[in-house]
């Protein structure tokens, strides 16, 4: 049939390209609803929290400065039968090997943090790959494991940010309790703004290697522990599969929003 360039005209679109329009809506609507991590529709987000019953709390570590606190941060943990995720630097993994078996033989889990902590929301998904690939080959041969989790550097992601680490099989993981060790903030003050913000399904941010982390540690574990919670590892406090992010970044499984 000879192509009719009236066929353009309003109204009288031809068949072919009404399916076409047909086929790219269907398409992009099976996406938005199917897409576990969609916040509002249209922007890809990380977990921070999680909506659980139980009274269960993570408690994070990023590692990208000092190891030299690690053993004791790891005693701290013990002491309080608490079960960490440590976000490491893959530079970080190869210059303090033995940081990153220590944790691992205490059964702690360890997750991805980068390979050389850069604004990861302003690279290429090649670059990002990169990131994500080298900082894994680091810490599997320090003796991690290999990591499931990854923790953007400076808590900054964007849409492609966020698709990609899932594309390589990672989950992207932020935090809502921010203990604002990294600004040197007084162990008394860390210990408050902590213990008055967690609550069921929280994930709290804590850093290796800043002065005042281990200073308000013990207390901090110490008054959410006579509270109940249990502190539990990522993989235990999130949903692996069937769940969906709403805009505050909260997680809930498919059944809790029925």
């Amino acid at each position: 049939m000879a192509f009719d360039m009236k066929d353009y005209e309003l109204g009288k679109r031809p068949l072919w390209a009404i399916a076409a329009s047909l086929i790219i809506f269907i398409a992009l609507a099976f996406f938005a609803m199917n897409c576990v991590a969609m916040g509002d529709g249209s922007r890809l987000l990380p977990i921070y929290s999680v909506e659980t019953e139980e009274k269960e709390i993570a408690v994070t570590f990023n590692c990208a400065w000092s190891a030299e606190d690690i053993p004791e941060i790891l005693e701290v943990l013990e002491r309080y039968d608490a079960k960490a995720t440590f976000f490491i630097l893959g530079q970080w993994a190869k210059d303090n090997p033995s940081a990153v078996k220590m944790i691992a033989d205490a059964g702690h889990e360890i997750g991805t943090h980068s390979n050389t902590h850069p604004d990861m929301a302003k690279l290429s998904p090649e670059e990002i790959r990169n990131e994500l690939y080298r900082s894994c080959k680091y810490i599997e041969e320090a003796g991690g494991g290999k990591p499931k989790f990854f923790r953007a550097p400076s808590g900054s992601y964007s849409n492609e940010l966020v698709k990609t680490a899932m594309e390589q099989g990672f989950m992207t993981i932020q935090w809502d309790i921010d203990s604002r060790d990294w600004k040197d903030v007084e162990p008394e003050k860390m210990t408050e703004n902590v213990t008055k913000n967690a609550g069921k399904g929280s994930i709290i941010l804590f850093h290796a290697g800043k002065e005042n982390t281990l200073s308000a540690l013990p207390a901090i574990l110490e008054i959410l522990d006579n509270s109940g919670y249990d502190f539990v590892g990522i993989s235990e406090l999130v949903y692996s599969e069937n769940y969906t992010v709403d805009h505050t970044g909260r997680q809930y499984s498919f059944e809790q929003k029925k």
